[in-house]
Protein backbone atom coordinates (compact mmCIF):
# COMPACT_ATOMS: atom_id res chain seq x y z
CA UNK A 1 0.00 0.00 0.00
CA UNK A 2 1.40 3.38 -1.14
CA UNK A 3 1.92 5.74 1.76
CA UNK A 4 -0.87 8.74 1.78
CA UNK A 5 0.51 11.62 0.20
CA UNK A 6 -1.11 15.06 1.65
CA UNK A 7 0.05 18.10 -0.96
CA UNK A 8 -0.19 22.12 -0.35
CA UNK A 9 0.24 24.40 -2.62
CA UNK A 10 2.09 27.81 -3.43
CA UNK A 11 3.35 29.99 -6.23
CA UNK A 12 6.98 30.04 -7.88
CA UNK A 13 8.50 33.40 -9.07
CA UNK A 14 7.08 32.93 -12.32
CA UNK A 15 3.51 32.35 -11.00
CA UNK A 16 2.97 29.03 -11.46
CA UNK A 17 1.60 26.64 -8.86
CA UNK A 18 3.67 24.29 -7.19
CA UNK A 19 2.76 21.14 -5.08
CA UNK A 20 4.59 20.64 -1.85
CA UNK A 21 4.41 17.39 0.19
CA UNK A 22 2.95 18.17 3.79
CA UNK A 23 5.84 15.82 6.31
CA UNK A 24 4.78 15.08 9.31
CA UNK A 25 7.48 17.28 11.08
CA UNK A 26 4.50 20.48 9.83
CA UNK A 27 7.07 21.66 7.19
CA UNK A 28 6.35 20.93 3.39
CA UNK A 29 8.91 20.02 0.70
CA UNK A 30 8.48 20.92 -2.95
CA UNK A 31 8.28 18.99 -5.66
CA UNK A 32 9.89 22.17 -8.18
CA UNK A 33 11.95 24.83 -8.46
CA UNK A 34 10.21 27.46 -6.49
CA UNK A 35 11.99 30.29 -9.54
CA UNK A 36 10.43 29.01 -12.86
CA UNK A 37 9.76 25.32 -12.94
CA UNK A 38 8.79 25.24 -16.71
CA UNK A 39 12.78 26.89 -17.85
CA UNK A 40 14.10 23.64 -15.15
CA UNK A 41 11.75 21.45 -16.71
CA UNK A 42 12.47 22.65 -19.89
CA UNK A 43 16.77 22.39 -19.42
CA UNK A 44 15.81 18.59 -18.49
CA UNK A 45 14.54 17.86 -21.33
CA UNK A 46 17.25 19.56 -23.34
CA UNK A 47 20.19 18.29 -21.88
CA UNK A 48 18.61 14.55 -23.12
CA UNK A 49 19.86 13.51 -26.48
CA UNK A 50 17.79 13.24 -29.15
CA UNK A 51 17.31 9.77 -29.71
CA UNK A 52 15.35 9.04 -27.07
CA UNK A 53 11.86 8.59 -28.08
CA UNK A 54 9.97 7.56 -25.31
CA UNK A 55 9.92 8.74 -21.50
CA UNK A 56 8.90 7.32 -18.40
CA UNK A 57 8.16 9.39 -16.06
CA UNK A 58 8.10 8.75 -12.27
CA UNK A 59 6.16 11.01 -10.26
CA UNK A 60 3.35 13.28 -12.09
CA UNK A 61 4.41 16.57 -9.44
CA UNK A 62 3.00 19.59 -11.32
CA UNK A 63 3.49 18.07 -14.53
CA UNK A 64 6.40 20.31 -15.87
CA UNK A 65 8.74 17.73 -17.02
CA UNK A 66 6.14 15.93 -19.35
CA UNK A 67 5.13 19.02 -20.82
CA UNK A 68 8.39 20.20 -21.41
CA UNK A 69 8.87 16.62 -23.48
CA UNK A 70 5.26 17.36 -25.13
CA UNK A 71 6.72 20.27 -26.42
CA UNK A 72 10.42 19.62 -27.24
CA UNK A 73 10.12 16.50 -28.87
CA UNK A 74 7.47 13.74 -30.48
CA UNK A 75 8.18 11.50 -27.66
CA UNK A 76 5.72 8.61 -26.27
CA UNK A 77 5.22 9.50 -23.13
CA UNK A 78 4.08 7.38 -19.71
CA UNK A 79 3.56 9.23 -16.39
CA UNK A 80 3.21 6.82 -13.17
CA UNK A 81 2.45 7.73 -9.60
CA UNK A 82 0.61 5.88 -6.69
CA UNK A 83 -1.70 6.86 -4.10
CA UNK A 84 -5.36 7.53 -5.79
CA UNK A 85 -6.57 10.30 -3.75
CA UNK A 86 -3.16 12.10 -3.69
CA UNK A 87 -2.74 12.05 -7.57
CA UNK A 88 -6.54 13.28 -7.63
CA UNK A 89 -5.78 16.34 -5.41
CA UNK A 90 -2.99 17.15 -7.86
CA UNK A 91 -5.48 16.90 -10.85
CA UNK A 92 -7.67 19.47 -8.52
CA UNK A 93 -5.34 21.92 -7.96
CA UNK A 94 -4.47 23.14 -11.49
CA UNK A 95 -5.02 22.28 -15.51
CA UNK A 96 -3.38 19.01 -16.62
CA UNK A 97 -5.42 19.04 -19.72
CA UNK A 98 -2.28 19.93 -22.08
CA UNK A 99 -1.24 16.78 -21.12
CA UNK A 100 -3.85 14.36 -20.63
CA UNK A 101 -5.47 15.41 -23.39
CA UNK A 102 -2.73 14.75 -25.67
CA UNK A 103 -2.58 11.07 -26.98
CA UNK A 104 0.93 10.51 -27.04
CA UNK A 105 0.79 10.75 -23.03
CA UNK A 106 -0.69 7.94 -20.68
CA UNK A 107 -1.12 8.55 -16.66
CA UNK A 108 -0.80 5.08 -15.26
CA UNK A 109 -2.19 5.72 -11.27
CA UNK A 110 -1.39 2.66 -8.53
CA UNK A 111 -0.63 0.55 -11.74
CA UNK A 112 -0.04 -3.16 -11.06
CA UNK A 113 3.37 -4.72 -12.09
CA UNK A 114 1.83 -6.28 -15.00
CA UNK A 115 0.16 -3.09 -16.04
CA UNK A 116 3.46 -1.28 -16.33
CA UNK A 117 4.84 -3.83 -18.34
CA UNK A 118 1.80 -4.35 -20.69
CA UNK A 119 1.85 -0.79 -21.63
CA UNK A 120 5.49 -0.72 -22.19
CA UNK A 121 5.13 -3.13 -24.21
CA UNK A 122 1.95 -2.34 -26.06
CA UNK A 123 3.03 1.44 -27.03
CA UNK A 124 7.27 1.09 -27.14
CA UNK A 125 8.91 0.21 -30.26
CA UNK A 126 12.41 0.71 -30.63
CA UNK A 127 12.97 0.94 -34.37
CA UNK A 128 10.00 3.86 -34.57
CA UNK A 129 10.68 5.60 -30.79
CA UNK A 130 14.23 4.69 -30.55
CA UNK A 131 15.73 4.74 -27.12
CA UNK A 132 14.21 5.01 -23.59
CA UNK A 133 14.47 7.16 -20.28
CA UNK A 134 13.36 6.95 -16.98
CA UNK A 135 13.10 10.00 -14.96
CA UNK A 136 12.08 10.12 -11.23
CA UNK A 137 10.61 13.13 -9.53
CA UNK A 138 13.12 12.78 -6.65
CA UNK A 139 11.52 14.27 -3.89
CA UNK A 140 7.90 12.57 -4.84
CA UNK A 141 9.80 8.90 -5.26
CA UNK A 142 11.60 9.03 -2.33
CA UNK A 143 8.08 9.42 -0.19
CA UNK A 144 7.15 6.23 -2.02
CA UNK A 145 10.00 4.68 -2.09
CA UNK A 146 8.90 0.62 -2.25
CA UNK A 147 6.45 1.21 -5.13
CA UNK A 148 8.15 3.47 -7.32
CA UNK A 149 11.01 1.00 -6.61
CA UNK A 150 8.78 -1.71 -7.74
CA UNK A 151 7.65 0.37 -10.77
CA UNK A 152 11.32 0.71 -11.81
CA UNK A 153 11.69 -2.60 -11.76
CA UNK A 154 8.65 -3.69 -13.68
CA UNK A 155 9.82 -1.34 -16.71
CA UNK A 156 13.54 -2.31 -16.63
CA UNK A 157 11.49 -5.82 -17.19
CA UNK A 158 9.43 -5.15 -20.16
CA UNK A 159 12.37 -3.49 -21.52
CA UNK A 160 14.52 -6.45 -21.51
CA UNK A 161 11.69 -8.45 -22.94
CA UNK A 162 11.56 -5.56 -25.80
CA UNK A 163 14.96 -5.54 -26.70
CA UNK A 164 15.02 -8.95 -27.04
CA UNK A 165 12.45 -9.43 -29.20
CA UNK A 166 13.65 -6.34 -31.24
CA UNK A 167 16.96 -8.14 -31.74
CA UNK A 168 14.90 -11.04 -32.97
CA UNK A 169 13.05 -8.80 -35.19
CA UNK A 170 16.00 -7.11 -36.58
CA UNK A 171 17.36 -10.06 -37.31
CA UNK A 172 14.26 -12.10 -39.10
CA UNK A 173 11.82 -9.66 -39.38
CA UNK A 174 12.29 -8.91 -43.47
CA UNK A 175 12.57 -12.98 -43.74
CA UNK A 176 9.60 -13.52 -41.95
CA UNK A 177 7.30 -11.15 -43.62
CA UNK A 178 8.76 -12.91 -46.86
CA UNK A 179 8.17 -16.46 -46.35
CA UNK A 180 4.57 -15.97 -44.99
CA UNK A 181 3.71 -13.80 -48.01
CA UNK A 182 4.82 -16.23 -50.32
CA UNK A 183 3.29 -19.02 -47.77
CA UNK A 184 -0.03 -17.77 -48.37
CA UNK A 185 0.01 -18.94 -52.02
CA UNK A 186 0.71 -22.52 -50.97
CA UNK A 187 -2.46 -22.61 -47.98
CA UNK A 188 -4.92 -25.26 -49.30
CA UNK A 189 -2.55 -26.54 -52.28
CA UNK A 190 -2.66 -30.33 -50.45
CA UNK A 191 -6.46 -30.02 -49.38
CA UNK A 192 -5.54 -31.78 -46.24
CA UNK A 193 -7.39 -31.81 -43.30
CA UNK A 194 -4.80 -33.45 -40.79
CA UNK A 195 -6.09 -31.51 -37.85
CA UNK A 196 -9.50 -32.45 -38.15
CA UNK A 197 -8.51 -36.36 -38.35
CA UNK A 198 -6.03 -36.68 -35.57
CA UNK A 199 -8.44 -34.61 -32.68
CA UNK A 200 -8.89 -36.39 -29.97
CA UNK A 201 -5.34 -38.53 -30.05
CA UNK A 202 -5.37 -39.76 -26.34
CA UNK A 203 -1.93 -40.60 -25.76
CA UNK A 204 0.74 -38.80 -27.49
CA UNK A 205 4.69 -38.57 -27.36
CA UNK A 206 6.54 -35.57 -28.30
CA UNK A 207 10.25 -35.97 -29.09
CA UNK A 208 12.94 -34.03 -28.77
CA UNK A 209 16.54 -33.99 -29.71
CA UNK A 210 18.45 -34.31 -26.83
CA UNK A 211 21.33 -36.66 -25.98
CA UNK A 212 19.17 -38.76 -23.17
CA UNK A 213 16.82 -39.91 -26.70
CA UNK A 214 20.09 -42.41 -27.51
CA UNK A 215 19.27 -44.32 -24.47
CA UNK A 216 15.35 -43.62 -24.66
CA UNK A 217 14.74 -45.25 -28.37
CA UNK A 218 13.68 -48.73 -26.21
CA UNK A 219 11.33 -46.89 -24.46
CA UNK A 220 10.04 -44.62 -27.06
CA UNK A 221 9.33 -47.80 -29.32
CA UNK A 222 7.05 -49.88 -26.55
CA UNK A 223 5.11 -46.66 -26.52
CA UNK A 224 4.68 -47.01 -30.42
CA UNK A 225 3.35 -50.57 -29.46
CA UNK A 226 0.89 -49.54 -27.25
CA UNK A 227 0.02 -46.79 -29.91
CA UNK A 228 1.14 -43.93 -29.33
CA UNK A 229 0.80 -41.25 -31.88
CA UNK A 230 4.55 -39.99 -32.46
CA UNK A 231 5.44 -35.88 -32.18
CA UNK A 232 8.47 -35.41 -33.08
CA UNK A 233 10.37 -32.21 -33.09
CA UNK A 234 12.46 -32.01 -36.88
CA UNK A 235 15.87 -32.03 -35.00
CA UNK A 236 14.73 -35.45 -33.93
CA UNK A 237 13.30 -36.16 -37.08
CA UNK A 238 16.65 -37.66 -38.65
CA UNK A 239 17.64 -39.73 -35.35
CA UNK A 240 14.20 -41.57 -35.11
CA UNK A 241 13.96 -42.30 -39.33
CA UNK A 242 17.83 -44.16 -38.26
CA UNK A 243 15.89 -45.91 -35.54
CA UNK A 244 13.57 -47.34 -37.53
CA UNK A 245 10.82 -44.99 -36.40
CA UNK A 246 8.22 -43.27 -38.06
CA UNK A 247 6.69 -40.12 -36.33
CA UNK A 248 2.90 -39.18 -36.66
CA UNK A 249 3.47 -35.52 -37.44
CA UNK A 250 7.00 -33.52 -37.66
CA UNK A 251 6.53 -30.10 -35.95
CA UNK A 252 8.98 -26.80 -37.52
CA UNK A 253 8.72 -23.25 -36.44
CA UNK A 254 12.44 -21.89 -37.41
CA UNK A 255 12.52 -19.27 -40.61
CA UNK A 256 16.05 -20.26 -41.36
CA UNK A 257 16.82 -22.31 -44.46
CA UNK A 258 19.49 -24.22 -41.98
CA UNK A 259 16.32 -25.72 -40.67
CA UNK A 260 16.65 -27.99 -43.88
CA UNK A 261 19.62 -29.97 -42.61
CA UNK A 262 16.80 -31.40 -40.49
CA UNK A 263 14.99 -33.00 -43.50
CA UNK A 264 18.22 -33.63 -45.50
CA UNK A 265 18.44 -37.40 -46.87
CA UNK A 266 14.85 -37.95 -45.31
CA UNK A 267 11.53 -39.40 -47.20
CA UNK A 268 8.88 -37.13 -45.30
CA UNK A 269 6.67 -37.32 -48.01
CA UNK A 270 4.22 -39.60 -46.54
CA UNK A 271 4.73 -38.02 -42.61
CA UNK A 272 2.49 -34.81 -42.05
CA UNK A 273 4.79 -31.73 -41.65
CA UNK A 274 3.33 -29.00 -39.55
CA UNK A 275 4.85 -25.66 -40.16
CA UNK A 276 4.81 -22.04 -38.49
CA UNK A 277 3.21 -20.07 -41.44
CA UNK A 278 6.72 -17.78 -41.30
CA UNK A 279 8.63 -21.03 -42.21
CA UNK A 280 10.68 -20.79 -45.43
CA UNK A 281 8.06 -21.42 -48.41
CA UNK A 282 10.32 -24.72 -49.55
CA UNK A 283 9.74 -27.00 -46.23
CA UNK A 284 6.17 -27.25 -48.20
CA UNK A 285 6.89 -29.29 -50.62
CA UNK A 286 8.91 -31.64 -49.00
CA UNK A 287 5.99 -33.47 -47.73
CA UNK A 288 2.49 -34.56 -49.35
CA UNK A 289 0.81 -33.29 -45.98
CA UNK A 290 2.11 -30.34 -45.24
CA UNK A 291 0.07 -28.03 -43.16
CA UNK A 292 0.45 -24.33 -41.41
CA UNK A 293 -0.11 -23.56 -38.37
CA UNK A 294 -0.36 -19.79 -37.06
CA UNK A 295 2.21 -18.31 -34.42
CA UNK A 296 2.98 -14.91 -32.76
CA UNK A 297 4.11 -12.76 -35.34
CA UNK A 298 1.55 -10.04 -36.31
CA UNK A 299 0.83 -10.74 -39.85
CA UNK A 300 0.28 -14.04 -39.03
CA UNK A 301 -2.22 -12.62 -36.62
CA UNK A 302 -3.64 -10.66 -39.30
CA UNK A 303 -4.14 -13.41 -41.26
CA UNK A 304 -5.66 -15.82 -38.59
CA UNK A 305 -8.32 -12.88 -38.32
CA UNK A 306 -9.13 -12.44 -41.87
CA UNK A 307 -8.96 -16.29 -43.61
CA UNK A 308 -10.72 -19.54 -42.04
CA UNK A 309 -8.78 -22.79 -41.86
CA UNK A 310 -5.95 -22.31 -39.54
CA UNK A 311 -5.12 -23.56 -36.20
CA UNK A 312 -3.09 -21.42 -33.46
CA UNK A 313 -0.18 -23.07 -31.72
CA UNK A 314 1.87 -21.64 -28.83
CA UNK A 315 5.61 -20.86 -30.09
CA UNK A 316 6.26 -18.30 -27.20
CA UNK A 317 8.11 -20.94 -25.39
CA UNK A 318 10.82 -19.73 -28.26
CA UNK A 319 11.60 -23.45 -28.65
CA UNK A 320 10.15 -26.37 -31.25
CA UNK A 321 9.32 -28.62 -28.42
CA UNK A 322 7.56 -26.00 -26.60
CA UNK A 323 5.26 -25.92 -29.66
CA UNK A 324 4.86 -29.71 -29.80
CA UNK A 325 3.16 -29.58 -26.49
CA UNK A 326 0.66 -26.97 -27.71
CA UNK A 327 -0.05 -29.02 -30.68
CA UNK A 328 -0.89 -32.49 -28.68
CA UNK A 329 -2.65 -30.19 -26.27
CA UNK A 330 -4.89 -28.73 -29.59
CA UNK A 331 -4.97 -32.37 -30.40
CA UNK A 332 -6.83 -33.39 -27.05
CA UNK A 333 -4.13 -35.60 -25.54
CA UNK A 334 -5.19 -37.00 -22.55
CA UNK A 335 -1.94 -38.54 -21.82
CA UNK A 336 1.58 -36.74 -23.26
CA UNK A 337 5.46 -38.25 -22.63
CA UNK A 338 8.37 -36.34 -23.40
CA UNK A 339 11.64 -38.13 -24.95
CA UNK A 340 14.55 -36.20 -25.76
CA UNK A 341 13.66 -32.97 -23.50
CA UNK A 342 17.14 -32.42 -22.12
CA UNK A 343 17.39 -28.70 -22.07
CA UNK A 344 20.83 -29.19 -21.15
CA UNK A 345 24.09 -30.62 -22.52
CA UNK A 346 25.23 -34.53 -21.23
CA UNK A 347 28.80 -35.57 -20.86
CA UNK A 348 29.86 -32.82 -24.00
CA UNK A 349 27.06 -34.19 -25.84
CA UNK A 350 24.67 -31.33 -27.56
CA UNK A 351 22.24 -33.57 -29.61
CA UNK A 352 21.07 -37.01 -30.10
CA UNK A 353 23.19 -39.23 -32.41
CA UNK A 354 21.90 -38.63 -35.76
CA UNK A 355 20.64 -35.52 -35.33
CA UNK A 356 21.63 -32.58 -38.19
CA UNK A 357 24.78 -31.08 -36.59
CA UNK A 358 27.25 -33.93 -36.80
CA UNK A 359 27.02 -34.44 -40.66
CA UNK A 360 26.48 -30.59 -41.20
CA UNK A 361 30.02 -30.24 -39.18
CA UNK A 362 31.23 -33.32 -41.20
CA UNK A 363 30.26 -31.18 -44.41
CA UNK A 364 32.32 -28.43 -43.49
CA UNK A 365 35.23 -29.30 -41.39
CA UNK A 366 38.51 -28.86 -42.82
CA UNK A 367 42.37 -28.64 -41.34
CA UNK A 368 41.84 -25.32 -39.63
CA UNK A 369 37.93 -26.45 -38.44
CA UNK A 370 37.58 -30.24 -37.97
CA UNK A 371 34.78 -31.51 -36.60
CA UNK A 372 35.55 -31.90 -33.22
CA UNK A 373 36.52 -27.92 -32.95
CA UNK A 374 33.10 -27.09 -34.40
CA UNK A 375 31.27 -29.22 -31.91
CA UNK A 376 33.48 -27.60 -29.13
CA UNK A 377 32.16 -24.14 -30.62
CA UNK A 378 28.66 -24.94 -30.46
CA UNK A 379 28.71 -26.44 -27.03
CA UNK A 380 30.84 -23.69 -25.56
CA UNK A 381 29.24 -21.05 -27.12
CA UNK A 382 27.14 -19.50 -24.33
CA UNK A 383 28.69 -19.76 -20.30
CA UNK A 384 27.21 -22.59 -18.35
CA UNK A 385 25.00 -21.31 -15.38
CA UNK A 386 25.64 -22.92 -11.76
CA UNK A 387 22.98 -25.70 -11.10
CA UNK A 388 19.75 -24.36 -9.17
CA UNK A 389 20.31 -27.17 -6.71
CA UNK A 390 23.96 -27.56 -6.05
CA UNK A 391 23.74 -30.20 -3.27
CA UNK A 392 21.69 -32.57 -5.50
CA UNK A 393 23.50 -31.88 -8.60
CA UNK A 394 26.71 -32.85 -6.70
CA UNK A 395 24.74 -35.78 -5.15
CA UNK A 396 23.36 -37.61 -7.98
CA UNK A 397 27.24 -37.07 -9.96
CA UNK A 398 24.96 -35.45 -12.29
CA UNK A 399 26.93 -34.33 -15.80
CA UNK A 400 24.30 -31.59 -17.30
CA UNK A 401 24.98 -28.28 -18.09
CA UNK A 402 22.77 -25.25 -18.68
CA UNK A 403 22.77 -22.31 -20.47
CA UNK A 404 20.59 -19.40 -20.27
CA UNK A 405 18.66 -19.99 -23.59
CA UNK A 406 18.35 -23.65 -22.08
CA UNK A 407 17.23 -23.00 -19.10
CA UNK A 408 15.02 -19.96 -20.32
CA UNK A 409 13.57 -23.24 -22.88
CA UNK A 410 12.82 -25.28 -19.47
CA UNK A 411 11.26 -22.69 -17.86
CA UNK A 412 8.90 -21.56 -20.55
CA UNK A 413 7.69 -25.61 -20.70
CA UNK A 414 7.29 -25.81 -17.11
CA UNK A 415 5.08 -23.03 -16.92
CA UNK A 416 2.99 -24.10 -20.01
CA UNK A 417 2.76 -27.71 -18.40
CA UNK A 418 1.16 -26.09 -15.75
CA UNK A 419 -1.63 -24.89 -17.71
CA UNK A 420 -2.74 -28.12 -18.63
CA UNK A 421 -5.06 -30.13 -17.38
CA UNK A 422 -3.19 -33.67 -19.13
CA UNK A 423 -1.35 -36.15 -17.09
CA UNK A 424 2.28 -35.24 -18.31
CA UNK A 425 5.33 -37.69 -18.00
CA UNK A 426 9.09 -37.17 -18.68
CA UNK A 427 11.06 -40.54 -19.72
CA UNK A 428 13.94 -41.09 -18.17
CA UNK A 429 17.09 -39.33 -19.12
CA UNK A 430 19.98 -37.67 -17.42
CA UNK A 431 19.45 -33.85 -18.86
CA UNK A 432 18.40 -30.75 -16.55
CA UNK A 433 14.65 -32.34 -14.94
CA UNK A 434 11.61 -30.69 -15.76
CA UNK A 435 9.47 -29.94 -13.37
CA UNK A 436 5.70 -31.61 -14.02
CA UNK A 437 2.98 -33.05 -12.33
CA UNK A 438 2.62 -30.66 -9.63
CA UNK A 439 -0.76 -28.78 -8.26
CA UNK A 440 -2.34 -27.00 -11.63
CA UNK A 441 -1.58 -23.30 -11.11
CA UNK A 442 -4.87 -21.39 -11.56
CA UNK A 443 -4.48 -20.34 -14.84
CA UNK A 444 -5.64 -16.34 -15.69
CA UNK A 445 -5.25 -16.36 -19.08
CA UNK A 446 -8.44 -17.15 -20.94
CA UNK A 447 -8.49 -20.80 -23.02
CA UNK A 448 -7.24 -20.51 -26.34
CA UNK A 449 -10.00 -21.12 -28.74
CA UNK A 450 -8.94 -22.51 -31.86
CA UNK A 451 -10.95 -22.29 -35.38
CA UNK A 452 -11.90 -25.52 -36.87
CA UNK A 453 -9.65 -25.56 -39.93
CA UNK A 454 -12.05 -26.28 -43.12
CA UNK A 455 -11.51 -29.23 -45.41
CA UNK A 456 -10.92 -26.96 -48.52
CA UNK A 457 -8.95 -25.24 -51.20
CA UNK A 458 -7.89 -21.55 -50.46
CA UNK A 459 -5.30 -20.82 -52.75
CA UNK A 460 -7.53 -18.62 -54.48
CA UNK A 461 -8.66 -16.02 -51.52
CA UNK A 462 -4.80 -16.65 -50.38
CA UNK A 463 -3.92 -14.41 -53.53
CA UNK A 464 -7.49 -12.46 -52.43
CA UNK A 465 -5.96 -11.65 -49.12
CA UNK A 466 -2.46 -10.56 -50.76
CA UNK A 467 -4.72 -7.93 -52.98
CA UNK A 468 -6.07 -6.80 -50.12
CA UNK A 469 -3.41 -6.29 -47.83
CA UNK A 470 -1.10 -5.06 -50.58
CA UNK A 471 -3.40 -2.12 -51.28
CA UNK A 472 -4.04 -1.93 -47.20
CA UNK A 473 -0.43 -1.24 -46.89
CA UNK A 474 -0.41 1.30 -49.40
CA UNK A 475 -3.31 3.24 -48.41
CA UNK A 476 -1.42 3.70 -44.55
CA UNK A 477 -1.45 7.47 -44.01
CA UNK A 478 1.82 9.50 -44.36
CA UNK A 479 4.06 9.70 -41.28
CA UNK A 480 3.07 12.85 -39.04
CA UNK A 481 3.98 13.55 -35.16
CA UNK A 482 1.89 10.87 -32.87
CA UNK A 483 1.41 8.85 -35.70
CA UNK A 484 -0.06 5.75 -34.54
CA UNK A 485 -2.56 7.49 -32.19
CA UNK A 486 -3.82 9.21 -35.14
CA UNK A 487 -4.51 5.70 -37.27
CA UNK A 488 -7.42 3.99 -36.67
CA UNK A 489 -8.17 0.51 -35.66
CA UNK A 490 -7.95 -0.91 -38.97
CA UNK A 491 -4.85 0.95 -40.26
CA UNK A 492 -3.07 0.08 -36.65
CA UNK A 493 -3.81 -3.43 -37.39
CA UNK A 494 -2.22 -3.04 -40.72
CA UNK A 495 0.59 -1.15 -39.69
CA UNK A 496 1.82 -3.71 -36.69
CA UNK A 497 2.18 -6.51 -39.61
CA UNK A 498 4.83 -4.52 -40.55
CA UNK A 499 6.88 -3.67 -37.42
CA UNK A 500 9.36 -6.54 -37.23
CA UNK A 501 10.02 -5.63 -41.09
CA UNK A 502 10.65 -1.95 -40.16
CA UNK A 503 12.60 -3.05 -36.62
CA UNK A 504 15.01 -5.34 -39.50
CA UNK A 505 14.92 -2.36 -42.18
CA UNK A 506 16.17 -0.03 -39.26
CA UNK A 507 18.88 -2.67 -38.62
CA UNK A 508 20.29 -2.21 -42.19
CA UNK A 509 20.08 1.69 -42.13
CA UNK A 510 19.60 2.88 -39.07
CA UNK A 511 20.28 6.47 -40.23
CA UNK A 512 16.45 6.47 -41.33
CA UNK A 513 14.60 8.77 -39.06
CA UNK A 514 10.63 8.17 -38.24
CA UNK A 515 9.38 9.29 -41.68
CA UNK A 516 11.57 7.78 -44.27
CA UNK A 517 11.80 4.10 -42.32
CA UNK A 518 8.14 3.75 -42.18
CA UNK A 519 7.83 4.98 -46.15
CA UNK A 520 10.93 2.32 -46.53
CA UNK A 521 9.33 -0.35 -44.73
CA UNK A 522 5.61 0.29 -46.58
CA UNK A 523 8.06 -0.06 -49.72
CA UNK A 524 9.65 -2.81 -48.97
CA UNK A 525 6.06 -5.34 -47.97
CA UNK A 526 4.35 -3.97 -50.90
CA UNK A 527 7.12 -4.90 -53.15
CA UNK A 528 7.31 -8.46 -51.98
CA UNK A 529 3.97 -8.99 -51.87
CA UNK A 530 4.03 -7.97 -55.60
CA UNK A 531 6.27 -10.88 -55.88
CA UNK A 532 4.47 -13.29 -54.54
CA UNK A 533 1.66 -12.52 -56.63
CA UNK A 534 3.35 -12.81 -60.70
Amino acid sequence: MAEKIRYTFSLSKSGEKIPAIALASGESQSLHSMIDPIREAQRLISSITDDIGFFIFLGLGGGFAPAAALEKTNAQIIVIDFDRESVRCLLDSKDYSKILNCGRVKLLTDPSDEEIKNNIKENYNPSLNGGIKTIPLRTRTEQSQAEFEKAVLAVQQAIEEISGDYSVQSYFGIRWFSNIIRNIINIGKNGNDFFLKNKKNKNIAVVAAGPSLDRQITSLKEKINERYFIISCDTALPVLLHNGIKPDAVVSIDCQHISYYHFLGCDIKDIPLILDIASPPSFYDLSASSEFFISGHPLARYIYSCMDGFIQLDTSGGNVTYTCLSLAEYLGAGNIIFFGADFSYINSQTYAKGAYIYPYFDKKQSRHAPLEAQASALLYRSAFLPPEDTEKFQKDACRYYETSPLRFYRKKLEEKINTINTDITFAKGDGAPVAHNKQKIKNDKPEIKYKEPENKNRRFSGRIFLEQYRDDIMMLPAFTDDYLSKLNSKERQIFTTILPLTAAVKKRSPQLKQKDLIEEAKNLSVNKIEKALL
